[in-house]
């Protein structure tokens, strides 16, 4: 027989479109409609039940952008549909090919008892099955109005992605709100259909296989009359029995299900609108966790929990009755899917100290899985910190998106900096919204790059974003894959089975050492400034008010504030999620989140305030230093605090042909007339760090206009074209600083240069008006280097300077955290920063030499998805280091982060702990989260190198123990007193935890 697949297909599709899903519903009676339209934001549910609705018809407008509407639906079940299923149909307008970004809904019962959410893939409620025949139906829906703001294909400004500028004309208009009888063989008929139909499309075209299961649909086909479908479906079901009952073979590959709803914590709705989209999915999937005895369904992210149980506790009940039954699963252990490459490390750490430790007091689940599928890339730091947190296994989605390179396995030994591992995997199904199509499980088999060691991978499966989760569409497909000859065997477990029978499986995997880069939105490294800059401020001032309130607490007797330091980290933490730290959500998010950070830095200082005043003791007219940083610095000790005492002073002079020259004990900077650094001499080794022909501190201005994802994405082309701004309006000498000030385009730059013991300060004032432009600040470098390190989290990670392969060619923008630093043996340059992530390096030689040029990314100007991206006044402040070791680069990485502040007191503060070797950076002085009183201590080498040292405690020590990061411990306790001997491997992390006598 000729292959005819291709009539069969078109047969196949025409006949389910046209006759055979329609007939689902074969028959249906309109349902009386009334809305009441809620004033502003969203209303408690008691108030929504309560109010007074008017009238509304099919096909009426309702829903001005981010309202919500509660709609009332009534009817009676005709007595005639006595014994058949009966479901509502609740159309509220929906795109079907637009799941997850648009108007959603609630259903409630009269009594506020959710039912289930309504999604363009389920807009249906279940109301007999089966109906006696005369029910009264009355069920109210909360319906949200969120406009549709990425269709994909063009990325158009758009002014919807905030109610301030979204206008107000309705976005949608009422669809289908009937009764209707559910016809459950006729829908098992198109569910047979589609598996065979889409498993035919993937099978080799010489399969006797795919000949088989064609003449079955073929049969099938025939035995449908188009006429009376509901009739004869049971007859056509049977002609598939067959090919539906053949086995898979036994080296079949073995996908994990893993029922799931990705909802990102914002993106293009605000975080008022995500609490209730994760209302609606839970809800959603609960009640099919009731009707689908082998579903599992699991749920990452701490916050997302803890929203449904602080604003929908009647979800909230449902919820913890399936998480007790096992099948409602917490997984992940992280407060949210945060990005990972900004976070610093203790933000990086808190994210599974709150987020286990919410799962353990809740349920008493201790996850050892980290679950991020959506995450740009992962910081090569993060493998101790998933160790440090009881954790061993990771799982993301998000490499494969890489556009140069394919990451060569997809379950694999993950290694960090300090040699940590953790078991990985990648879903070969390459999606963390499967769907169970034919096509996704023949791609999860083919794509399998280990295939020969391994055959199990894991498909985390349903709608996310608002799309409801996972169908029962989707549950009842993976029921036929389960053993079924041409397709991968299919089963619904947790990620904690997936990952044991993993390892199982395979118990050598390769190893892929350092970070999982991703060759893709790399701009999220610096849209959004304001947000960039708000989280590591608040991550500044978190450390310093946990060191200051706890030194308060042990020295001056004051109440640690533990409530409030808990509620602000978890606000912080929250603000790290993939698409806000990133800069990729809408106007909205951005707005909020700039006025959160100032209400956290508002209460953060007040808290350090109060704890420095309680140190200081009276005030005698002593300028008292409260230096928060791990290292000593101008005389005070680190984490404590010192009369003020005078700094060494700098020499500010005009230089021959234009320009200043600025100079201490330590460095000599040549300013020319166009405000750029033309030389900078390092004083103690005579080395120039700044090449002849080629002035620092160039600020640079390209073209940005990437291919698709816009604030997302820079595309390498960006580099071909580009204007170097050296025209100055003014270079002057004002004190000891040198200010310059510059305009371009319809923006303006000022500058303020200074010298502070050896490394020259730049802070740079930018008021930013230009559209689809990239901002850098070049730092060209008379060092010949083929790597450089960039801090990451608990130390740092080596890149390539060339472009030797493609691997390296793709990092053409990478991130850092506080330093960056280049060095030839002997002799290195550290360029630090308060507030930047995305940086580039290049190298250039020529008859002169080598030149490594280090650039910052300042500042973008993408369209989409907020019009006004950056737009405003920014200030940035950055540093060159000449001469620096990479201790130096961690040290001024620190002082610019964390800067002094000057109190009046009467006494000097003598730290909470010391360390004698500044390789080991105390990163965080806390009272224990438990209210003990124990004093937490957490360090880490930083160098790169073995470290021996003692850390000293300011109060008699009754005993010390290791703990992980959730301050359990881990070791023995020991009785050392108060001098604590301490050895670390390169970039080790360790947590104490010490009990006052």
């Amino acid at each position: 027989m000729h292959d005819d697949r291709d009539l069969v297909e078109a047969r196949l599709k025409r006949v389910l479109d046209e006759r055979i899903r329609p007939a689902i519903y074969p028959e249906s009676v309109p349902l009386e409609i009334s809305v009441w339209h809620a004033p502003g934001e969203p209303v408690p549910v008691a108030e929504g039940l309560a109010a007074t609705p008017g009238p509304i018809a099919v096909g009426d407008p309702w829903g001005p952008p981010w309202s919500t509407s509660w709609f009332t639906v009534t009817g009676t079940v005709p007595r005639e549909w006595s014994g058949k299923i009966v479901e509502a149909i609740l159309d509220l307008g929906f795109d079907p090919g637009k799941v997850g970004f648009q108007c959603e809904g609630l259903v409630y019962r009269p009594d506020g008892t959710p039912v289930k959410s309504l999604n363009p893939r389920t807009p249906w409620v279940r109301i007999g099955s089966p109906a006696g025949g005369g029910e009264e139906v009355r069920l109210h829906i909360e319906a949200a109005s969120n406009p549709v703001i990425l269709d994909y294909h063009p990325f158009l400004p758009t002014q919807l992605g905030d109610k301030e500028t979204a206008g107000s004309d309705p976005l949608y208009r009422l669809g289908r709100m009937e009764l209707a009888v559910f016809d459950k063989t006729v829908w098992e008929l198109v569910m047979d259909l589609e598996v065979l139909g889409e498993l035919m499309l993937e099978l080799p075209a010489d399969s006797g296989r795919r000949h088989e299961i064609l003449r079955a649909i073929n049969r099938a086909l025939d035995a449908v009359d188009l006429q009376d479908v509901g009739g004869s479906a049971a007859a056509a079901r049977a002609e598939l029995t067959g090919v539906l009952s053949s086995p898979a073979v036994p080296s079949a590959h073995r996908v994990t299900a893993v029922g799931h709803a990705h909802i990102d914590s914002a993106w293009l709705w605000p975080l008022r609108e995500t609490v209730r989209k994760v209302a609606r999915t839970a809800s959603n999937m609960t009640a099919l966790l009731e009707d689908e005895p082998d579903f599992v369904f699991a749920m990452s992210q701490a916050q997302q929990w803890a929203w449904i149980k602080e604003h929908r506790p009647e979800v909230w009940a449902k919820v913890t009755k399936a998480v007790a039954a096992g099948r409602f699963v917490p997984t992940g252990g992280m407060w949210v899917e945060s990005d990972t490459n900004m976070p610093g490390s203790e933000a990086m750490a808190r994210q599974f100290v709150h987020g286990k430790r919410f799962f353990i007091d809740e349920f008493g689940v201790d996850n050892e899985e980290v679950w991020l599928p959506d995450t740009f890339g992962f910081a090569a730091g993060l493998p101790q910190i998933i160790r440090a947190a009881g954790a061993k296994r990771l799982l993301t989605q998000k490499i494969s998106w890489s556009q140069t390179n394919t990451f060569p396995h997809h379950t694999f030994l993950w290694e960090g900096i300090d040699g940590s591992r953790v078991f990985t995997h990648f879903p070969p199904v390459d999606s963390y919204n499967c769907s169970m199509t034919g096509h996704e499980l023949a791609h999860a088999a083919r794509n399998f790059k280990d295939k020969g060691v391994a055959r199990h991978s894991l498909a985390p499966t349903g709608y996310g974003d608002g799309g409801g989760g996972t169908t029962r569409e989707m549950v009842a497909k993976a029921a036929r894959a389960r053993d079924l000859e041409g397709s991968p065997q299919v089963e619904w477990n947790t990620p904690d089975h997936f990952f044991a029978a993993a390892e199982a499986e395979y118990p050598n995997p390769p190893v892929w050492v350092g970070e999982l880069y991703l060759e893709l939105h790399r701009a999220t490294l610096t849209s959004q400034a304001k947000t960039k800059q708000g989280n590591r401020r608040s991550e500044a001032l978190l450390r310093e008010a946990e060191l200051w309130a706890a030194t308060a607490a042990v020295r001056a007797g004051a109440e640690y504030p533990y409530q409030a330091l808990d509620r602000l980290w978890k606000t912080v933490l929250l603000h790290q999620f993939h698409d806000i730290l990133p800069g990729s959500s809408i106007a909205w998010v951005h707005r909020e989140a700039r006025r959160t950070y100032e209400l956290v830095a508002e209460e953060l200082n007040a808290i350090i305030d109060g704890a420095q005043r309680a140190l200081a003791g009276d005030s005698a007219g002593v300028t008292l230093v409260f230096n928060g940083a791990p290292h000593a610095r101008g005389g005070v000790p680190a984490g404590g605090a010192a009369p003020a005492a005078t700094g060494a002073g700098t020499r500010a002079e005009s230089r021959e042909g234009g320009g200043y020259v600025l100079a201490d004990d330590r460095l000599q900077v040549e300013i020319d007339g166009r405000g750029l650094v033309v030389s900078a001499v390092d004083l103690r080794s005579g080395r120039e760090a700044v090449p002849q022909g080629r002035p620092a501190n160039l600020l640079q201005l390209h073209p940005d206009f990437p291919n698709k994802w816009d604030a997302w994405d820079v595309d390498e082309f960006y580099r071909n074209t580009g204007a170097d701004l050296t025209d100055a309006d003014e270079v002057s000498l004002n004190g000891d600083a040198v200010v310059v000030r510059r305009s371009f385009g319809d923006s303006s730059v000022s500058q303020r240069l200074t010298l502070t013991s050896g490394r020259l300060e730049i802070e740079t004032e930018v008021d930013w008006h230009e559209r689809e432009k990239f901002l850098k600040l070049a730092f060209p470098l008379d060092v010949r280097a083929d790597r450089y390190a960039s801090e990451s989290q608990y130390g740092h990670v080596f890149r390539a300077t060339h472009t030797n392969t493609s691997w390296e060619a793709a990092k053409f923008e990478a991130c850092n955290h506080r330093f960056v630093h280049l060095e030839e043996p002997g002799w290195g340059v550290a360029l630090v920063n308060d507030s930047t992530y995305g940086h580039d390096v290049t190298r250039d030689v020529d008859e002169t030499g080598t030149t490594t040029t280090l650039r910052a990314s300042l500042l973008r100007a993408p369209r989409f998805p907020d019009p006004e991206t950056d737009q405003g006044v920014h200030r940035f402040r950055h540093a060159l280091v000449p001469g620096a070791t990479i201790g130096d680069a961690v040290r001024e990485g620190w002082f610019i982060n964390q800067p002094e502040r000057r109190v009046l007191g009467g006494a000097e503060v003598a730290p909470l702990v010391r360390v004698d070797d500044d390789a080991v950076v105390v990163s965080a002085v806390k009272l224990a989260d438990d209210g003990s009183g124990d004093v937490v201590v957490r360090f880490h080498e930083a160098t790169g190198g073995r470290a021996a040292t003692t850390l000293r405690a300011g109060f008699p020590v009754a005993e010390v123990v290791t703990t992980d990061l959730l301050e359990r411990p881990t070791g023995e306790p020991q009785r050392p007193g108060d001098a604590i001997p301490v050895t670390l491997r390169p970039f080790e992390l360790v947590t104490l935890r010490i009990k006052r006598a």
